[in-house]
């Protein structure tokens, strides 16, 4: 190991490292371009529903959750329908994931973000095996009927927050579900959407927030419950694996 160039250790210690995966330079580009991948490969999409009468997505079961549920098979649209599978999309090693939104009534492709549902998914399973030794769960301060901060102290790791898709320059923080699932939290998103839009007066009880985001972004909010205008707030409700 002695007589390894010590450039050569720092390039392989960086690709060891979660932070070095996903570089912020790559990042910037991909989402500079996401526009353009957005619209080919609705173009790709379109194409391919008119021609066969069906959609090129993966199979998934009832339980995977709702912006998870219809991720896009590229290798049913390259070649004919598709040129080329965009370079920001997993498929190309990129930190997008492209999925369906509104499939049984307009079909819209959208991206998940795949750097925050990794860490996501690696919390969780520090949290389901501080379960199966503890018998409990490592529940902080309620943050809302059925949901829960983390005691990262109880997990004997830092306090964790995600970088939002949405803005930039905000972390979001994770929330627990009372069946152990780690969340996103994405209030302060979609209250920061209402305020800029003027939209809280015409918000129903029943509306999941969450449509808003989609809406007026081309990412889908990954790791995600829904949420409903209850007191002049965005509140989280349900599980992952409801709609």
């Amino acid at each position: 190991m002695k007589h390894v160039p010590k450039l050569v250790l720092l390039v392989v210690l960086c690709g060891l490292l979660a932070g070095c995966l996903y570089p912020k330079e790559m990042r910037r580009q991909n989402q500079a371009a996401s526009g353009e991948y957005i619209l080919v490969v609705q173009n790709a999409i379109d194409a391919y529903k008119a021609k066969t009468g069906v959609l090129p997505i993966k199979n998934s079961t009832e339980n995977t959750p709702h912006y998870e549920k219809y991720p896009i098979d590229f290798k049913k649209l390259e070649g004919r329908f598709l040129s080329e599978v965009p370079s920001n999309a997993f498929e190309k090693g990129g930190t997008a994931t492209y999925v369906l939104v509104d499939v049984e009534t307009k079909p819209a492709v959208k991206m998940m973000d795949i750097p925050s549902f990794q860490q996501v998914l690696d919390l969780q399973r520090d949290v389901d095996s501080y379960k199966i030794k503890n018998g409990s769960l490592p529940f902080g301060e309620a943050a809302a009927p059925g949901f829960y901060h983390l005691d990262f102290g109880k997990l004997g790791r830092a306090k964790l927050e995600v970088q939002s898709v949405y803005t930039r320059s905000m972390q979001l923080p994770l929330l627990l579900t009372e069946g152990g699932e780690v969340v996103i939290d994405y209030a302060s998103e979609i209250m920061r959407l209402i305020d800029k839009k003027g939209l809280a007066g015409g918000l129903k009880a029943e509306q999941d927030l969450r449509e808003l985001l989609v809406q007026e972004s081309y990412f889908v909010p990954a790791r995600s419950v829904a949420y409903h205008w209850q007191g002049g707030s965005p509140v989280p409700s349900g599980t992952l694996h409801e709609y």
